[in-house]
């Protein structure tokens, strides 16, 4: 961004780099690093496994909202046919607001561009998924 331009993520002012980024939902993070813990582990008895490597893959597995990879494949799927940006999406997966207000807070971009019909749309169709998990 210019130099003259303020960042507001309430209005999607934020950058081009960061528009244009593929984000990750912690699930999504999780699955990556468990499939490399796996390979890891399978390469021989003697590899160490970093620390923060270890406290990583703790982190994004307490807090992914979404434990099974068809879940995951599923949030990300029914959230791209939303108008949403990256990080928009992965807000909504990793937060999971139950409410059209609690995801305008958790989103502000979303009150300018998205009505509350459809804020609920995509909150009922994340709530699917879940139960289903």
């Amino acid at each position: 961004m210019s130099g003259t331009e303020e960042e507001n993520a309430a209005e999607l002012k934020i950058g081009d780099e960061f528009l244009k980024a593929k984000c990750l939902m912690n699930c999504e993070v999780a699955l990556t690093l468990e499939h490399k813990y796996e390979q890891l582990q399978k390469m021989s008895d003697d590899t160490t496994i970093s620390h923060v490597f270890e406290k990583s893959l703790q982190y994004v597995k307490r807090f992914s909202r979404y434990k099974n990879r068809d879940g995951v494949r599923q949030v990300r799927e029914i959230l791209s046919r939303y108008p949403l940006a990256e990080f928009e999406l992965c807000i909504l997966g990793n937060l999971c607001p139950e409410t059209v207000e609690e995801g305008v807070v958790l989103v502000p971009s979303f009150k300018n561009r998205l009505e509350e019909e459809a804020i609920q749309k995509i909150l009922t169709d994340l709530s699917l998924i879940k139960k289903f998990q």
